[in-house]
């Protein structure tokens, strides 16, 4: 069973290679990137349960025993992650269908998302710091096709912004393994965390540990590393733009839960302090950032930046609760951001704008739209019984247990302002006084709304279901608090 660790990086890293050989059927990329996309989430599932009942699963490439040779490992924090991503990607892919248009398909639109979706599996069951860094280049290039492909003006002027601060980014990356290297001699996650605890996590290894805070922070968009991503994000499509807020900032804030709990964890009052007081404040620019706009793709963009530093937070705290409340939280957001910006979307191809000002009345033509929206926008704020209640509330506890008051109550606060800031879409855009009239209307929703129900239902099956969800979040928290759990698993100890 240890093969199935691959699937989900060798199945549609296969797709991608045959969708580059056939760049006029479009049709048939259609047909190849639903079977990758159906065997990749048929394969996550069942590698959830298999680590679920079996333990962490490895798989050792070219039988070549850790730390010498390359390893995947997935355990549950690495397999959830794997079937939450497969999952809203699925439904990027089916919105794109019905919206990226022809000239974008002629340019390996479906090629290259099957390229970052290999990536971005091969980072998250990954047992190497040195392979993180090549999965990590491996979305990275892709995203670099997406970004630009389509080539309009706003395109290509935050594509040379994105492309820019992802290259620095790589380049600290490289210097932090060479740090880190040099100081213990592997990069095997597993290896790496025996010989810090064996030297007792020195000064310079924690130096070494906030340079990767810094690339990591780079990648996920904390404060004060986000400043690319509101402009970045708001370039390219919606079905692009869903795929990066759902998956690419949750890879960065994946590693930060990595090396923080299995490697850089024996000196917390300096990095975890740091982190917590970076999440607080990334909390606080997100959220004032979302209320002050009026255009739809940038509140849902800032929103992402309010969760980056809810999900971190979980590091912070740093006890079994507060890792399954970030956990959960983590899961929860990669849906419901994919979702809403689907759902934006939609509203999108009705209006051909993002403008709240210059939309009204949408609920009268489009009521499934209007209500799959506010179901949306309760999950975002985390109002019970969607999936954000239960996250947000493990988090609360975790840190109440800590005694962080002060952050508890920022993150209670951000709360209200995330709901206003998307109940000001809601309301304005759907209930205000009718601006189109159904001649006005710029496209069709047809085909446009589903893959956002799909996710809304994933969303409510996480709230209401959470009884059955917690074993799994449960598991993943444990392993995260218990490095030795990992250890053993990848160095057979």
């Amino acid at each position: 069973m240890n093969n199935l660790v691959i699937l989900p990086i060798l199945i549609p890293l296969i797709a991608a290679t045959l969708l580059l050989l056939i760049p006029k059927k479009i049709k048939l990329q259609k047909v190849i990137s639903v079977i990758s996309l159906t065997l990749t989430t048929i394969a996550s599932v069942v590698l959830v349960q298999v680590v679920y009942t079996q333990g962490i699963q490895t798989l050792e490439v070219g039988n070549w025993r850790p730390p010498f040779g390359i390893v995947l490992v997935a355990d549950m924090f690495a397999a959830l992650l794997v079937l939450t991503g497969v999952i809203v990607s699925f439904t990027c892919v089916l919105f794109a269908f019905r919206s990226i248009g022809r000239e974008r398909e002629n340019y390996y639109f479906y090629a290259f998302t099957q390229f970052l979706i290999t990536g971005v599996m091969g980072a998250f069951l990954t047992g190497d710091l040195f392979n993180l860094f090549v999965f990590f280049e491996v979305f990275l290039m892709a995203s670099y096709v997406l970004i630009v492909i389509g080539g309009t003006k706003v395109q290509l002027r935050e594509s040379l912004k994105y492309v820019l601060v992802n290259v620095i980014s790589s380049g600290l990356f490289v210097i932090a393994l060479a740090y880190l290297y040099g100081l213990v001699g592997t990069l095997n996650m597993a290896d790496v965390s025996n010989k810090v605890a064996q030297a007792g996590q020195p000064a310079i290894v924690t130096v070494v540990a906030i340079l990767f805070l810094v690339v990591f922070g780079l990648k996920g968009g904390i404060f004060p590393l986000y400043f690319w991503l509101p402009g970045s994000y708001q370039a390219p499509p919606y079905a692009i733009t869903a795929l990066f807020g759902a998956l690419l900032t949750k890879v960065g804030i994946y590693a930060i839960y990595r090396t923080f709990s299995l490697i850089f964890y024996h000196e917390p009052q300096i990095t975890h302090q740091i982190i917590a007081v970076l999440a607080g404040i990334t909390i606080l620019i997100g959220a004032i950032g979302a209320i002050a706009y009026w255009d739809v793709k940038k509140i849902l963009i800032y929103n992402i930046v309010t969760a980056v530093g809810v999900i971190i937070y979980g590091v912070a705290i740093a006890n079994e609760t507060g890792y399954a409340g970030g956990i959960y939280y983590l899961v929860h957001d990669m849906v419901i951001k994919g979702a809403l910006f689907l759902l934006a979307g939609a509203m999108f191809a009705i209006t051909g704008t993002d403008n709240i000002k210059k939309m009204g009345g949408l609920i009268k033509r489009h009521p499934l739209l209007g209500w799959m929206f506010f179901a949306a926008c309760l999950a975002l704020a985390g109002i019970p019984p969607l999936s954000g209640f239960v996250g947000k509330v493990l988090l609360v506890q975790g840190g109440l247990e800590t005694g962080h008051y002060v952050f508890v109550g920022v993150m209670l606060f951000s709360s209200l302002l995330v709901l206003y800031s998307v109940m000001k879409i809601f309301m304005n855009c759907f209930f205000r006084e009718e601006v189109l009239t159904a001649k006005e209307e710029k496209g069709s929703t047809k085909g446009l709304v589903y893959p956002s129900v799909v996710l809304i239902a994933i969303s409510a099956f996480l709230g209401l279901g959470a009884e059955f969800v917690y074993p799994y979040i449960y598991e993943a928290a444990e392993t995260l608090m218990d490095p030795s759990i990992y250890i053993q698993a990848v160095l057979k100890e």
